[in-house]
């Protein structure tokens, strides 16, 4: 009978250990290949939240894989998106910075890609109706225009993005709740860029909240970015600890668990 206890116990931790791995995933948007990463949740939901993250501008990162597993031990699904796809991913700063200003500048081009993995992530188990958008730097961008293009979230979180948009775009109904976690020092977001997204929020009468975290400049959620805030991207684990909490109650917030 203990045996049969302990095989049981072993069966289970198992399964879950297997169920809480991050797996890729090939999927395509028209012709082009691109090349995800799936996690589930580590304890099952009646209600299957899921979280589509968007990684920064270099693509699929060690700094977005831990976090996905994270968010699968605290029970959600999660899909890391592949913006790039195969034979565009980045060698250098100079080339993410290329492609990045590609999908910035073709925001629907950009929207479209993240709805391609965002059906990823609801084929991977994710309630469709109980899912949030969250991205870091460049992929924190791409969670705005998730919400300024209606796609079919709950929410959205930004962790030290960009805010802007075109000034010629209109500001239309944003019904996503949004989260921005940003950098109080951020050299790479203007006020200006500031002021202006935060009249956009008004003027699309968005529930949003803004959220700035004190000796902190871009990419302040990574541990491979330095420690050196003269550089304009440094990790702050202060920064980077207060802003996982927030994330999770707005999680709690805005998901049925």
């Amino acid at each position: 009978m203990k045996n049969s206890a302990l095989l049981i116990f072993a069966t289970i931790l198992f399964s879950n250990n297997i169920n809480a791995q991050l797996k890729p995933v090939k999927y395509a948007d028209g012709n082009q290949t691109l090349n995800g990463l799936s996690i589930k949740a580590a304890k099952k939901s009646s209600q299957n939240p899921g979280i589509l993250l968007l990684p920064a501008w270099l693509g699929i990162d060690n700094a977005s894989k831990g976090i996905a597993e994270n968010l699968s031990k605290i029970g959600y699904h999660v899909f890391i998106a592949d913006i790039y796809g195969e034979g565009n991913y980045p060698k250098n700063t100079s080339e993410a910075g290329k492609q990045a200003g590609f999908y910035k500048t073709n925001y629907e081009a950009y929207q479209k890609r993240i709805n391609a993995a965002l059906q990823e992530l609801i084929k991977s188990g994710a309630n469709a109706d109980n899912i949030v958008v969250i991205g870091y730097c460049f992929g924190g961008t791409g969670v705005l225009e998730a919400a300024r293009g209606h796609l079919n979230v709950k929410g959205v979180a930004s962790f030290h993005g960009g805010l802007g948009k075109d000034s010629s775009r209109p500001a239309t109904p944003i019904t996503a709740k949004v989260l921005i976690c940003h950098g109080a020092d951020d050299p790479f977001v203007s006020k200006e860029e500031v002021a202006a997204f935060q009249q956009e929020m008004r003027d699309s009468k968005a529930d949003w909240q803004m959220i700035y975290y004190a000796d902190s400049v871009h990419s302040f959620t990574n541990p491979e970015a330095g420690s050196d805030n003269s550089k304009g991207a440094a990790y702050n684990p202060v920064a980077a600890k207060r802003s996982f909490e927030h994330l999770k109650l707005f999680l709690d917030e805005v998901l049925k668990k």
